[in-house]
């Protein structure tokens, strides 16, 4: 076995052992950073079943609330910056850093998501230009020159579960978030509008008016949502097709509100990238 790839999240963790540039066992569990109480003991664990492989560690485990806290790597930052700048823990156990993008008017940080960006460029599947990143703190991430130059990150999935677990908006949340017409049009509102706090206690209003079906409220919101993210994250950028990094289901919402923009959406398997990543990021530290 080459090594382990461990994608270690805020809540989950997944596990890749890599042979010949091939996974050839993966697990994944709910042992993420809030839930960990050994990280030292988790990975002597994994590395031991694993034969005593190296271990490379991406995401939040670098993080001031993980194992190690990593410092970021400033943008711009590509391959060789990231994999120069990994710390090794231990003798065979590295921790990959983050990026982090600041300039007069935003500050900006990811952990993990660099990963993925690198290895979308390896597997060919993005070049220079702006990529999304979507899920609780969405990237909209503009590559140049192969290197992560700047990023804005949107907390669409954040505001959605906070509006969902308390707010106003609640009981009208609980219900399935689909795709279909309620969605759309919440995804064209916050595409072609600004005001997105204002239309959030409509949607409460139009539902006791009798204006709006109680059951499609989480699809408008989520796609209210989504579109006002489409809409933050191309300014003022005119590519055509913009790649989409993450989830099969998430992404293929982005997918649609990308195309009610003009643009055509290229969807991007994120644990593919992860993998494809990290494989890169171990050989150019050798």
């Amino acid at each position: 076995m080459d090594f382990v790839a461990v994608d270690w999240g805020t809540s989950n963790r997944r596990v890749f052992e890599i042979a010949g540039g091939v996974v050839t066992a993966t697990r994944e569990d709910d042992q993420g950073i809030l839930n960990c109480a050994d990280f030292a003991g988790d990975v002597a664990s994994i590395r031991a079943a694993a034969g005593g492989a190296p271990v490379l560690l991406a995401g939040m485990i670098g993080s001031n609330r993980g194992w190690v806290e990593v410092p970021y790597v400033a943008a711009p930052a590509g391959l060789s910056q990231i994999a120069a700048a990994v710390t090794w823990v231990q003798p065979g156990v590295g921790i990959v850093p983050g990026v982090s993008y600041s300039d007069n008017i935003a500050a900006d940080v990811m952990r993990g998501e660099e990963v993925q960006v690198l290895g979308a460029l390896a597997l060919g599947e993005v070049g220079d230009g702006l990529l999304a990143h979507p899920g609780t703190h969405g990237k909209w991430i503009e590559v140049e020159d192969g290197r992560i130059n700047r990023f804005r990150t949107v907390m669409t999935g954040d505001v959605f579960a906070a509006l969902k677990a308390k707010s106003i908006l609640s009981d009208l949340l609980q219900g399935e978030a689909g795709t279909g017409p309620a969605f759309v049009a919440g995804v064209d509102h916050g595409l072609a509008h600004g005001d997105l706090l204002a239309e959030l206690f409509s949607v409460r209003a139009r539902v006791l008016l009798g204006q709006a079906a109680k059951e499609d409220a989480a699809s408008y919101v989520s796609g209210l949502l989504i579109g006002n993210e489409v809409s933050i994250g191309l300014g003022r950028r005119r590519e055509p097709i913009v790649p989409v990094i993450g989830t099969a289901a998430l992404s293929e919402r982005f997918a649609v509100a990308l195309d009610r923009a003009g643009r055509t959406a290229r969807i991007v398997d994120g644990e593919d990238a992860f993998v494809a990543g990290m494989i890169a990021i171990m050989g150019a530290t050798r």
